[in-house]
Formats: C-alpha cells, sequence, structure tokens
C-alpha cells in the first residue's frame, strides 16, 4: 500500500494544482447568501463573525437562502437551528482533530513539536469559503483555520529550525499556486480574502527555502516573484489620472517615486466583522461609508488591525485612514522583493532585468530616505501623501529599515537608541507608545515584530540589545506557557500575567507564528 500512496498523493496534489488555477473565484459567503448573511452576523448567532464566514453549507446557497426568504415569515422561525441544519463546521467534521491534550511536565519544546501536528491541515476540496491547496499547511489557531500569508513567513522560521523542510516548502509551493491562480497572495485561502492581500513576505519565503535548497530556488520562483510585484504595482500609469496621484496600491511622492500603500479592491463592509464595521460606520456621521470600510480593509490587509498608528484621532477608530498612508514596513518588504528579483535574474545571467530590478530597488530606497525618516525624531515612521506630511506615529514598524537593510549606519544607531529607550519593556518590544484598546498597540507584544526587530538590530551589529529583547521575550512566553500551558498570538510586555488583549475577538491559541519565532530564537536560527 505504501508503494502505491505516493504517486497517487502527487496525483491528486497535480489535480488540485491543475483544476484550481483552471477553475474561476468563487463568491463570499456574503455575496451568496443575502439577507441570510446580514441577519446572522447582526444577530450574533456566533459571538465572532469569523464562525459563520468559514461553515461550509450542506446544499446550494441558492437554495438556503431561497428556504430562508420563505421559512423566516414563520413566528416561530428559529435562525440558530436553521444555521444548525443547514451548514457544518470543518473543525469538527472535515479537519477534526483529537482534543489537544496538556501534559504536566512538558517542555514548550516538545509541546511545540505536537502543535505542529495538530494545527496542520490538508484540503484539496473546495468547501465553503474555505479555498482548495495542493500541498499541506500549518494555520495560526484559534479562529485562524485557514493558510494565513504573513504568519506563515514566522511559521517556517520554527519548521525550519526544527529541520521540517519539507512542510515549508509544501507552504511556499501553496503561496506559489495562489500567485498563479489570482495574481498575488491573498490574506488566507479563503472566498472572503479574495480583495485584499496582506505584508508581502513571499520573497522572504523564497529565501529562506534557499537556504536549504540553495540558489536554484530564486530561478525557480521567479515567475512568481514577477507577478506579485505587478500585484503592487498595478497602476502605475494611471497615477496621474487621479486627485492624489495615487491607484490601487501605488501613489507617487512630490519627487515622482513611487511608493505603496495598503488597499483593498472593495468598498463595503469586511464579511467577517459585518456588524462591527457597520456599527463603526453607523457611529461615524460625517464620513462617507464606502471610505471608510476602504480604509478598514486597507487595515487588514496590513495586518495591523488595528493600530493607532492608522487613525488621525488615536482614540477613535472611526478616524481610520490607512489608505491614504505610505508605510514604513510595506515599502521596505517590497525594497526586499525588488532586490530579491534582481538577485534571481542574476542567476538567470540577465544583466540587464537584473541591473532594471536593482535600480527600481534603489529608488524605493531613496524615496523611503526622503519621506520616511524623521531626524528629529530618530525613527522612520509612515508618511500622508494626501497631506504630504509624516503622520508623527511612532510605532515598531520603524525597524523594517534595519531589517531590510535601507538604514545607514547612522540611522541605525539612533533606532537601536530609541528602541532600548521607549520601546524595550519587562517582556520584549512593545508594539507602539499609546495605549488606545487596539491589539496592534500597547501594552502588546507581537512575535513577528520581535523578530524583525532582534533581526534588524543584529544586521547592524547590535547583537547585546538583540540579546536583551531575545531573553525578555522567550521569558514572557515561558511564564505564561508555565502558568497555562498556552502559547497565545499576542502577549503584554508591560507586566503582568503577560496575556495580550483588545482588538475585536478574545485572545487566540495555537499560535503559529509563536511557535515559530520561539523555535528559531531557541534553536538560533538564523536564515
Amino acid at each position: 500500500m505504501a508503494r502505491i500512496s505516493k504517486p497517487t498523493d502527487r496525483l491528486k496534489t497535480s489535480l488540485v494544482q491543475t483544476a484550481g488555477i483552471l477553475m474561476g473565484s468563487r463568491k463570499g459567503p456574503d455575496e451568496l447568501l443575502g439577507d441570510l448573511f446580514i441577519d446572522v452576523q447582526h444577530q450574533q448567532i456566533y459571538p465572532d463573525g469569523k464562525t459563520f464566514v468559514d461553515l461550509v453549507p450542506k446544499k446550494r446557497a441558492k437554495s438556503i437562502q431561497e428556504e430562508y426568504t420563505l421559512l423566516r415569515k414563520d413566528p416561530n422561525f428559529d435562525l440558530r437551528d436553521f444555521i444548525g441544519r443547514h451548514f457544518y463546521d470543518l473543525s469538527t467534521t472535515v479537519h477534526k482533530k483529537d482534543p489537544f491534550v496538556i501534559q504536566e511536565g512538558e517542555s514548550i519544546e516538545s509541546h511545540i513539536d505536537r502543535l505542529w501536528s495538530h494545527l496542520e491541515r490538508r484540503n484539496r476540496v473546495n468547501r465553503g469559503s474555505l479555498i482548495a491547496l495542493p500541498h499541506p499547511y500549518i494555520v495560526p489557531g484559534g479562529r485562524f483555520n485557514e493558510q494565513f500569508y504573513w504568519d506563515s513567513y514566522f511559521i517556517m522560521l520554527g519548521l525550519a529550525a526544527e529541520g521540517k523542510w519539507q512542510k515549508v516548502e509544501g507552504m511556499v509551493k501553496n503561496f506559489a499556486h495562489m500567485i498563479r491562480k489570482y495574481g498575488y497572495i491573498p490574506t488566507g485561502n479563503r472566498t472572503y480574502f479574495l480583495s485584499r492581500s496582506q505584508p508581502p513576505f513571499f520573497a522572504l519565503m523564497v529565501k529562506l527555502l534557499a537556504v536549504h535548497k540553495g540558489k536554484k530556488v530564486y530561478r525557480d520562483y521567479l515567475p512568481h516573484l514577477l507577478q506579485e510585484y505587478r500585484f503592487w504595482m498595478k497602476g502605475v500609469s494611471r497615477v496621474q489620472e487621479t486627485e492624489h496621484f495615487a491607484y490601487r496600491r501605488v501613489a507617487q511622492m512630490p519627487d515622482g517615486t513611487m511608493l505603496n500603500r495598503y488597499y483593498d479592491n472593495k468598498v463595503t463592509p469586511r464579511p467577517e466583522s459585518l456588524r462591527e464595521d457597520r456599527e463603526t460606520a453607523q457611529s461615524a456621521k460625517t464620513r462617507l461609508h464606502d471610505r471608510l470600510f476602504l480604509h478598514l480593509r486597507a487595515a487588514a490587509e496590513s495586518g495591523w488591525d488595528f493600530s493607532a498608528r492608522w487613525l488621525t484621532d488615536p482614540q477613535d477608530l472611526r478616524t481610520i485612514h490607512t489608505a491614504d498612508i505610505i508605510p514604513i514596513d510595506l515599502n521596505c518588504l517590497l525594497y526586499t522583493l525588488e532586490e530579491t528579483i534582481a538577485e534571481a535574474y542574476n542567476g538567470w545571467l540577465h544583466p540587464v532585468l537584473r541591473g532594471r530590478y536593482r535600480r527600481r530597488a534603489q529608488r524605493r530606497h531613496a524615496g523611503i530616505q526622503e519621506y520616511l525618516w524623521n531626524e528629529k525624531e530618530g525613527w522612520f515612521m509612515d508618511y500622508n501623501f494626501h497631506h504630504h506630511w509624516q503622520t508623527g506615529f511612532i510605532s515598531l514598524a520603524g525597524v523594517f529599515p534595519l531589517y531590510a537593510g535601507i538604514a545607514t549606519d547612522e540611522q541605525a544607531a539612533k533606532v537601536a537608541e530609541r528602541l532600548e529607550a521607549d520601546f524595550l519593556m519587562k517582556g520584549g518590544l512593545v508594539t507602539t507608545l499609546i495605549e488606545t484598546g487596539q491589539q496592534w498597540d500597547s501594552p502588546n507584544g507581537w512575535a513577528p515584530l520581535q523578530w524583525v526587530a532582534i533581526e534588524g538590530l543584529r544586521r547592524y551589529g547590535y547583537d547585546e540589545l538583540a540579546g536583551k529583547i531575545i531573553d525578555r521575550w522567550m521569558a514572557t512566553v515561558e511564564m505564561v506557557y508555565d502558568d497555562s500551558h498556552r502559547l497565545v498570538e499576542k502577549y503584554n510586555v508591560t507586566g503582568g500575567d503577560g496575556l495580550g488583549g483588545g482588538g475585536e475577538y478574545v485572545l487566540q491559541d495555537g499560535f503559529g507564528w509563536t511557535n515559530g519565532v520561539y523555535s528559531a530564537l531557541k534553536k538560533s536560527f538564523r536564515p
């Protein structure tokens, strides 16, 4: 049987790859279910709006919608019962896993190793909003049961540190599959995520895989790197036609430099947060709802959903204006993408094309220096291209130029000094210097940002400060684990029990990128 299973498995994977590219994109549950969807979300049949969008209909959505239209008129109609009869939960059926059992006295390393198996999914058939992928993948955990874009890079770091390269490569191949199918990487493999992406870490995933398989990886994934780049740069030829010289995810600076912003292709409430977004819009009396929804969605694409970083009034989500902002982290990641494409062309011995992308990287480098560095503050910050000024908001995104190698030595020294003075807390680096109740603000610290800061500092020789951050962050993760045997999505790094909070949903366990960063740091893994 073992001899038969391998080719059969390869055949199934090939079928998913081929069928997935040939079949068109499907609609999200909000588009398919109409009034039923709106009623379920507004009546809070489930406390978390993501629960319903992840359920799978037992028959065609149109039939369910028609039946709902008839039955809802009955005074004894029970919406919760109706949903229970017509939808099912993948986590308790197809992806059913035995309950994760806490083992007293188990080391955190052993716990994480068991978690990888618990968080692994294989989905080669489209089910509800979940989109088929050809290879197994690791999900973040908790409410997040799909292959998330930027989460996956930090998950891969842990897998690589533990020598699980086959899993790393499978996840990279899944992203390449989505690039071929959609022209970009969605937030996750869900139909309701197809209008937006996330921080573009695909180039760093390719670089990570090259550590194991060599430079031929750059050549293998060059077409996908180029396609993702075209997604982010789409609209360059149209920026002159717009009021603020911006189209989709591209914006032109006063000197003609092209930089990028987070965006979304829709201007409606997020399906997974329909009730919350509508409530925000209804209370924002002076704002156009479609623009407000765009800014909320753009913040979701940034991964920082939500933070005072995107707000005019740090304490008021209704003042969000994400799409007006040129983010420092996004542009550093796109600089890395341009440099990686140039490196891939170098492997193909194409000096002209290599030079083209190197020049693009150099122009972006110059634009970041011109518009996103603040000498007085000694910090990199975002830029509001509508008003032609920096936002003035200090956040941990300011370490990305060190991570990408864009900062000068003098700038790196100032960033390192401020990191230690203002951001380094008892439990690691805090995300911002202001507490707002949003999850990407103080007092929370997040594993991916710890990694970016640590690697950025190491790149410029600040090993002692990087070591302090490692020690404090690891101690926080271990303290929470010792107290509750949990690895969570975010941590309170300022004190207390270490558990993070704030945001639209309760603290999630799992947790993919925490596991990955912890493992990579514990094993001193360097990509």
